[in-house]
This record gives C-alpha cells, sequence and structure tokens, in this order.
C-alpha cells in the first residue's frame, strides 16, 4: 500500500487555505492523504468525504506530530502566521527524520533571509536551515503576498464604503502577489514528481501590479466607483487587532507594509518576475489578480461579520 503524504493545515486557516488545497489536489490525483488538523470539524469532514485520512493533532506537541508523521512518504508543512514556528519545525524535523521521510515541501515567504524585514520572515529563514540539518529532503516555497489576504482585508471596508482602506502609501506602491491555489498547485507539483533536489527554493509571484490597477480591477469586475483610502499603521493595528489578528501576525503584517510601501518596486525587476514554476510545476499558468476578483466577487461584497 503506498504510503500517504501528510498535509498540515489541512483544514485551511484564514491566510491562503494552501493546506486545504494541496490535500485536495493531491486526493483528486489518486494519492493518499493524511490531513494534519487542529479540530475536526466541517472542514476536516469534507476532506474525509474526499477520502483524507484525518488525523487531529497539535504542532507544538511532539508527541502528537511524531504520530502523525509516522508511516508518511512526504509532508507538506504550513505553519500558521503565529507564534510557534520553531518549535514546530523542530518537532516536525524530528519527526520527519524518525519516520523515514524522504521529501518535504516548506511553505515560507518570499523573503527568507537573516535580514529579511519581518520577524516573520527572519524566522522562515532559521526554519529552512533546520528542516535542511535534518536531511530529509526539503524543499521551500517562498511566496508573496497572497491575493485571498488582500480579498479578506478589502472585504472589510468594501462592501460598506466602497473604499479599500490599508496603509500601502499611495496608489504607485507595486506589490508582487500570488493566488493561494498557484502556490497549491506548485506544492502538489513537487510532493508528486519523480524527482526532486533537496535544499531548492521556489520563489513564487503571479503577478506584479501596482495598487492602481488593483483598485481598477475591484472597480472593473465588481461595477462599482471603488476608492484607495491610505489610513496610518497604528489605525491598521487596531483595526487588525479588533478583527482577532493575532500579535505575532500583526507584527509581521506591519512591517511587511512598511517594507512594501519603501521598496519602490519596479515590475520590469527580474527579482520580481512572474515565476516559471508556478506553470511548469503546477501545470497552469498564474492566475490573474482579475481572474481572482471575478471568482469572488460575491464575498468581496458581501459585508464582513
Amino acid at each position: 500500500m503506498t504510503r500517504p503524504v501528510l498535509v498540515t493545515s489541512a483544514a485551511g486557516g484564514r491566510q491562503g487555505k494552501t493546506g486545504r488545497h494541496v490535500s485536495e489536489m493531491l486526493l483528486k490525483r489518486g494519492v493518499p492523504v493524511r490531513a494534519f488538523v487542529r479540530t475536526i470539524d466541517d472542514r476536516a469532514n469534507h476532506l474525509r468525504t474526499l477520502g483524507a485520512e484525518i488525523f487531529e493533532g497539535d504542532f507544538l506537541d511532539i508527541g502528537s506530530v511524531q504520530r502523525a508523521a509516522r508511516g508518511t512518504s512526504a509532508i507538506y508543512f504550513a505553519y500558521p502566521v503565529q507564534d510557534g514556528l520553531m518549535d514546530a519545525t523542530a518537532a516536525m524535523a524530528v519527526a520527519a527524520r524518525e519516520a523515514g521521510v524522504s521529501r518535504l515541501v516548506n511553505l515560507v515567504m518570499l523573503q527568507s533571509s537573516p535580514d529579511a524585514p519581518t520577524p516573520r520572515m527572519r524566522q522562515n529563514y532559521l526554519s529552512e536551515q533546520v528542516f535542511e540539518w535534518a536531511n530529509i529532503g526539503a524543499v521551500h516555497l517562498r511566496a508573496t503576498v497572497f491575493y485571498e489576504n488582500l480579498g479578506a482585508m478589502a472585504r472589510q471596508s468594501l462592501p460598506a464604503q466602497g473604499a479599500v482602506r490599508l496603509p500601502w502609501g499611495g496608489e504607485d506602491t507595486v506589490l508582487p502577489m500570488v493566488s493561494a491555489e498557484d502556490v497549491a498547485r506548485v506544492a502538489a507539483g513537487l510532493l508528486t514528481s519523480p524527482k526532486l533536489a533537496p535544499g531548492t527554493a521556489y520563489p513564487l509571484i503571479g503577478a506584479t501590479i501596482s495598487l492602481k490597477e488593483i483598485i481598477a480591477t475591484f472597480g472593473r469586475v465588481l461595477a462599482k466607483d471603488i476608492r484607495y483610502e491610505e489610513i496610518s499603521d497604528e489605525e491598521w493595528k487596531a483595526q487588525a487587532a479588533s478583527r482577532g489578528y493575532n500579535e505575532h501576525a500583526i507584527a509581521h503584517l506591519s512591517s511587511l507594509w512598511k517594507a512594501l510601501r519603501s521598496a519602490a518596486i519596479d515590475p520590469s525587476d527580474a527579482r520580481y518576475r512572474v515565476s516559471e514554476t508556478i506553470e511548469t510545476i503546477g501545470g497552469a499558468r498564474p492566475k490573474s489578480f482579475e481572474a481572482f476578483v471575478r471568482e469572488g466577487q460575491s464575498e468581496l461584497l458581501a459585508k464582513a461579520s
């Protein structure tokens, strides 16, 4: 019997739900999946109906992680944007090595280095090193800002105010972005590829677009007069806290917004070009931001609770 792939964060969280997408994509290919979830709920039960084995566990409980990894062939590791990444990384590295896992796909952020601009990105760099030392065939997906994250933040003000209210500077600010589904497609491709080069990092950018283009796309697709309103970092932090964002996520995102405002990204810069791996490994051309908005327009116009 083929050993399953362990997919973490499989139920899907508030970021991009890549674990959920990866689970569904692997199951569609006939690959057995052990879905690692925090709690058994409707999302987990949906995966069960698709054929996944459900494992209820805790990233920060080494015993739980060891049991989850036992008998698996590969792992998709996607830790939520919250405290505990290094503990979770160490636990998974130990469990994967004990289980004889020879392939681990690690989701991190586009800039992963000791001098990266956010605390989470610097932790991502350390996480990569731990997985490398474990000698478990780790590769790293370095994804940029998800369309889904922008959509969730825009939804807080779009339906009621017809505005996108964010601390992103002027409309000339340029952002590298990507669809979470495209990230998941690359992950599924790497998890099932007959060959893999351990230690490889794959930058994942689906589009590099200006804030002006983003607002114009919202307006065109939603057939509404949409405007951008710049708010202060302090106002955004207060709003994020009131909506349940944890302190780790707020610290990371606040630093990220500052970095993007000051980066003066040139869309022609090779560092921010659309990633060919989305098509060559993921099997489809990158989803455009407009396609994302068209797919989710009813949700974008629904008032956030």
